[in-house]
C-alpha cells in the first residue's frame, strides 16, 4: 500500500521515489507526490525524513535536523567538555 498524505484541503499525495544518474554519474534518489498511484510507490516515509505541507497545498518531504546536533554532542562529549 502507497504511504498517502491528504494535505489540509483535502487533496491525497502518495509518496514515490526514482533513481536519477547525474552527469558526473552518481546516482541519485529522488522523492516526490503524485495525485495518482505509479510506478515506484514507498509504503512509508524514509528514515531521517518527515512530510511538511507547504502554502499551496503540496506536501514535500524535509530532512530531520535530528541527527546533526546529535553527532555535535557526541564530539563535545569525546573531547571531555
Amino acid at each position: 500500500m502507497a504511504y498517502a498524505f491528504t494535505n489540509s484541503k483535502g487533496v491525497t499525495y502518495y509518496l514515490h521515489t526514482k533513481k536519477s544518474q547525474t552527469s558526473t554519474g552518481k546516482t541519485r534518489t529522488l522523492f516526490f507526490f503524485s495525485k495518482e498511484v505509479k510506478e515506484g510507490t514507498l509504503d512509508a516515509v524514509p528514515e531521517g525524513y518527515q512530510v511538511v505541507e507547504m502554502k499551496t497545498g503540496l506536501p514535500v518531504l524535509k530532512k530531520t535536523g535530528g541527527e546533526t546536533e546529535n553527532t555535535s554532542e557526541t564530539a563535545a562529549e569525546a573531547a571531555g567538555e
